[in-house]
C-alpha cells in the first residue's frame, strides 16, 4: 500500500528520505500538472495527453515517476492505462509540510564554540 511509506515520513524520529523522494516527484511542472488533473478522478493516459497537450510518450515518463513515489496508481483496460492520485499520500506529505513548519525544541548546544 503506497500510504504506508509516506505516513513513516512524518512519524518523529523518521528519515527525512521520504518525504525529499515524495517532493523531487513534485519536482517537474509536468507531473504537478499531471496531478491537478487527477484530483478531479481518474484519467487515462490519452485523456492527459490531450489535456497537456503532451505526447504520451512524455507523460509516460512523468507518470512513470509518480507511480514510482506512490503519488499515483495504474490500472489497465485493454490497451489504455488509467491513472488516479492517492489521497493518502498527498496528505502525508501535507503532514510533513506541517511538521517542517512547527518549531520544535532547539537542539543547538551552548558548547559550540563558533556560536559561543
Amino acid at each position: 500500500m503506497p500510504s504506508a511509506p509516506a505516513a513513516r515520513a512524518t512519524s518523529p524520529g523518521a528519515t527525512p528520505d521520504e518525504p525529499a523522494r515524495l517532493f523531487h516527484a513534485l519536482s517537474d511542472p509536468t507531473r504537478v500538472a499531471i496531478l491537478e488533473h487527477l484530483r478531479h478522478g481518474e484519467c487515462c493516459v490519452c485523456e492527459l495527453a490531450e489535456l497537456l497537450d503532451a505526447s504520451q510518450s512524455r507523460l509516460s515518463f512523468h507518470l512513470k515517476t509518480l507511480r514510482d513515489a506512490g503519488l499515483v496508481t495504474d490500472r489497465k483496460e485493454g490497451r489504455w492505462v488509467h491513472y488516479t492520485m492517492v489521497p493518502e499520500v498527498v496528505a502525508a506529505l501535507r503532514d510533513a509540510l506541517d511538521v517542517l513548519a512547527t518549531p520544535g525544541r532547539s537542539r543547538r548546544r551552548t558548547w559550540w564554540a563558533c556560536c559561543g
